[in-house]
């Protein structure tokens, strides 16, 4: 049986391109709506440490919501942390360019309306040497 897809909140706390005052209120709005969700301090340093935080949640059956900034951009956070998403199973919700009250609408629906853009799965081929896989 399906369960609804489960939400990622991303607080940006180093990049800080997300407008504080959106932040703010989608995390107040989660927090009291009593929905279980998941948040981050930073996508952006997660993928740059390969969190293995990262693939855990990529790696989810029933779909993921992810409360960030642009969908090319957490593509790729994941996608570099060796934790690809899936195309089928993601939904970025941009609060950088999104009202507040949108993100939560848009998290708190049932249905998952994916919107990850196509393309590439891996951003740079690295030279053998360079390459983790490759002890």
């Amino acid at each position: 049986m399906s369960q609804s897809p489960r939400i990622l909140y991303c607080h940006c706390a180093y990049a800080q391109v997300v407008p504080p005052e959106v932040k703010a209120a989608v995390l107040r709005q989660l927090s009291e709506t009593g929905v279980a969700f998941e948040a981050v301090a930073d996508l952006c340093e997660m993928s740059a440490r390969k969190d293995p935080t990262l693939q855990r949640l990529a790696d989810g059956t029933d779909g993921l919501k992810i409360a960030a900034c642009y969908p090319r951009a957490v593509k790729w956070l994941f996608s570099a942390a060796r934790a690809p998403l899936s195309p089928e199973k993601t939904q970025v919700l941009n609060m950088r360019t999104m009202s507040a009250d949108e993100v939560t609408q848009a998290l708190f629906e049932p249905a998952l309306q994916p919107n990850l853009p196509a393309g590439k799965e891996n951003a740079v081929a690295l030279p053998a040497e360079l390459d983790p896989k490759n002890p």
